[in-house]
């Protein structure tokens, strides 16, 4: 019989655990010799490098839509920590250090938040979508992701997504957190704020980048594994000469193999492949090639 970890002995030693993980990051953080944005402009980069915007109140099956109004205040409390923040060359972004903790006394709600036992509550739930939303635009350029965390499930079916599936982060204050450096020769700029129901994000420079960048998603479907469903895909980073319009690469950036956790009557019976579809596949290339 495998012995419990110490912060599944009960609540408090989960407490304990994660206060722990917050003073060894504090510390990483001091002796640490990256050099955190902190600088703000008012004044707007002049080249636009990616816009996006997401749905703020999305409907999900099973969710108190009060967690989802929520999650709006806390969006919009976290936008104004971010809203204009310069990163020079050579300086990493960190979401943390930049929002700082989402408590109550900083006005911030209970939100939807994911946790290792699933969907709960907790202040500051929905600060995702706002890691999820820099992260996309990060993905459109040529800055240095440094620290990432996928969520490893199909919590939801979609709704309105307009980005390949798998491509957000989780983020908790402040042990794991999302950044990024900026490794080019000028100053980035982002900007996000709140408008017409949507969580608007721009992504600036001072020049255009040489190169610009496109993501797809390929090989989507859905696979029964014994008893279980799951989401499968491969995105892709597309690299294309800015000039030329020349395809220069195509990288892999995430292989999907996510445990589909909603109910499974959601799930498109046109996107659903047999698990034998492909084992078929395979014996008839072999036929083929011989």
């Amino acid at each position: 019989m495998s012995r419990k970890l110490f912060c599944d002995i009960s609540p408090m030693t989960y407490q304990i655990s994660i206060k722990k993980e917050i003073m060894l990051r504090k510390l990483k953080n001091v002796i640490s010799k990256e050099k955190i944005a902190r600088d703000y402009s008012k004044e707007e980069l002049p080249n636009i490098v990616k816009s996006h915007s997401s749905i703020l109140i999305r409907k999900l099956v099973g969710v108190d839509l009060k967690l989802q109004e929520n999650k709006v205040t806390n969006i919009m409390l976290a936008c104004n920590k971010v809203n204009g923040i310069l990163i020079h060359p050579g300086e990493t972004f960190s979401f943390w250090s930049t929002i700082g903790p989402a408590l109550p006394k900083y006005g911030y709600k209970k939100g939807l938040v994911i946790g290792r036992k699933g969907l709960s509550s907790g202040y500051g739930g929905g600060l995702c979508q706002m890691a999820n939303m820099i992260h996309w635009l990060v993905l459109n350029s040529p800055l240095e992701v440094t620290e990432l965390h996928h969520h490893s499930d199909a919590l939801f079916p979609d709704e309105r997504r307009t980005v390949p599936f798998g491509t957000g982060t989780s983020v908790c204050y402040n042990n794991i957190d999302y950044r990024f450096k900026n490794n080019t020769d000028q100053d980035i700029q982002i900007l996000v704020w709140c408008e017409n129901g949507e969580l608007c994000g721009e992504l600036r420079s001072q020049r255009e980048f040489p190169c610009r960048y496109k993501l797809v998603e390929e090989n989507h479907h859905f696979q029964k594994e014994g008893n279980l469903y799951y989401r499968i895909s491969q995105v892709y980073r597309i690299v294309i000469d800015r000039k030329t319009n020349e395809e220069l690469y195509k990288e892999l950036i995430l292989d999907n193999h996510s445990a589909v956790l909603y109910d499974y009557s959601l799930i498109p019976k046109d996107q659903i492949r047999d698990d034998n579809d492909d084992k078929q596949n395979q014996k008839n290339c072999s036929k083929i090639s011989k």
